[in-house]
């Protein structure tokens, strides 16, 4: 009986520990995982597949406000042009919270280790659902 029932509370625990993602989460965290794999071989243009293709796309970096996906797109091509610039990029995601329905905001941490010195730092994603595809409408990364 005892085995029993510690059989069925580390059960229960694993459960716990083990919450399932919902579709939306599994929908936006295989963008993030699709934009690492764009990125690590140098294709920018599909890194950016996970970004609102709008004027109304706000980036905000290091050199502050940056609105619509052509403009930000542009400003990835002039600082990140070239492999070495790009290095290898890895995500460690530490939340994923849903706002509403049709939104969700993502905080995480980012790290480029390359041959020209190895940066990163912390973002924070909005995405919100338009036309039934998850897209980032909103990148805070510093």
């Amino acid at each position: 009986m005892k085995l029993l029932l510690c059989f069925l509370f580390t059960f229960l625990l694993l459960q716990s520990k083990g919450v399932a993602q919902t579709k939306d989460e599994k929908a936006i965290l295989s963008i993030l995982d699709n934009q690492t794999k764009a990125w690590n071989s140098g294709d920018l243009d599909k890194f950016m597949v996970g970004y609102w293709e709008s004027d109304s796309l706000m980036y905000i970096g290091k050199s502050g406000v940056t609105y619509g996906y052509k403009s930000t797109l542009a400003s990835y091509k002039k600082n990140y042009g070239d492999t070495a610039r790009m290095g290898k990029l890895t995500f460690t995601i530490l939340h994923v919270n849903k706002i509403e329905s049709q939104a969700y905001y993502v905080v995480g941490k980012w790290q480029l280790v390359r041959s020209a010195g190895n940066v990163g730092g912390h973002y924070t994603l909005l995405f919100r659902k338009i036309k039934g595809q998850w897209v980032i409408v909103a990148d805070h990364s510093s």
